[in-house]
């Protein structure tokens, strides 16, 4: 086994190793276990996030076992380096990882459980939503100071930004942290990453229109581009489940 925790944290490493130790016995289940599981635990009065990522297939088992990092690592050290820029995300805690003979196995990554409001996709699914354009231009500025601080979040899905109403406006939190670059972005890349957020037509021309103020380029540019890589993204998303349903056609 390996593992890393947090500094803050180390004074509750026996109750930590205790939820690694037992996580399939005990905890709250968390949303839908799909490829990977998330639970719920009490610490010292608060609740903390724990992620146990799906075994790998055999080639990944090796590679994360000798020349990558693993999931839960890289989801530890992107939430640190995300707060070292001042983009929120749920505190790092921990993560562990297990191995057998060189195979990579489970990992874990442990953060505290943020309670929050919304996330992207109620804004996709309820436009009667209090404040609605006003989330979704703030939002917009979020991913704009991203793409500002040379963030790439590959995974800019709707589940993937909690938000949270404060007094004076809105707090968005990424999470899913796994999959990001952090280098300088090209405008039509940043463009681009807005992609796998939604399918509609209004919400795309509002996120444009915000965009570009930020950018100063024109909105029709940023609309055109935004719509477009929308459009691709989901002919290959419709296109691979077609391929993997022809492919696994005996699975239910």
């Amino acid at each position: 086994m390996n593992k890393v925790i947090a500094p803050y944290f180390n004074k509750y490493q026996a109750k930590l190793d205790h939820f690694i130790s037992e996580f399939d016995l005990t905890g709250e289940q968390f949303g839908k276990a799909a490829r990977n599981t998330i639970k719920l635990f009490d610490l010292n009065q608060a609740k903390v996030n724990v992620k146990a990522f799906k075994v790998p297939m055999i080639i990944n088992r090796i590679i994360y076992g000798n020349l990558r990092k693993s999931k839960a690592r890289r989801s530890f050290e992107f939430a640190k380096r995300l707060a070292s820029l001042g983009i929120k995300s749920p505190k790092p805690i921990a993560y562990y990882e297990f191995s057998t003979f060189g195979l990579f196995g489970k990992s874990y990554y442990v953060s505290e459980h943020l309670a929050c409001d919304l996330t992207f996709r109620e804004l996709t699914t309820d436009f009667n939503y209090p404040d609605h354009e006003i989330i979704l231009r703030a939002f917009t500025r979020f991913t704009y100071n991203l793409h500002q601080s040379g963030v790439n979040f590959l995974d800019h899905s709707p589940g993937n930004t909690l938000i949270v109403k404060q007094d004076s406006g809105y707090d968005f939190y990424l999470v899913d942290l796994n999959r990001m670059e952090f280098k300088h972005i090209s405008l039509e890349k940043r463009i681009t990453n807005f992609a796998k957020l939604t399918t509609h037509k209004s919400l795309i021309e509002v996120m444009s229109d915000e965009y570009a103020k930020c950018t100063g380029e024109s909105v029709k540019y940023i609309y055109d581009i935004m719509w477009k890589s929308t459009c691709d993204f989901q002919y290959k998303y419709h296109r691979k489940k077609r391929i993997k349903k022809r492919l696994f056609f005996w699975k239910k």
